[in-house]
């Protein structure tokens, strides 16, 4: 199932980048360069108390990222396993 952003992903989640939504064109280049490329999966660590940001761990160190931010991506979420 492709998600718009992190909405629906829960803490322990895992999920997979499928891409970018064209929206976010501007900031695609840094969501790259911080290891967010197409294929990397990632697991949700935590959110803030009111949701934003959210922490996220990937190729073995933490991310965070605010929602604007999150929203440009578009996710796969993966099955527990």
């Amino acid at each position: 199932m492709i998600l718009n952003g992190l909405k629906g992903l829960t803490i322990g989640d895992k999920g997979r980048v499928a891409g970018f939504n064209k929206q976010g064109r501007a900031y695609r280049k840094r969501l790259l360069a911080m290891g967010l490329t197409p294929g990397t999966e990632f697991s949700i660590v935590r959110f803030a108390p009111l949701g934003d940001p959210v922490e996220i761990a990937l190729r073995g160190f933490s991310l965070t990222l605010r929602k604007d931010e999150a929203d440009i991506l578009s996710v796969e979420k993966l099955d527990a396993e």
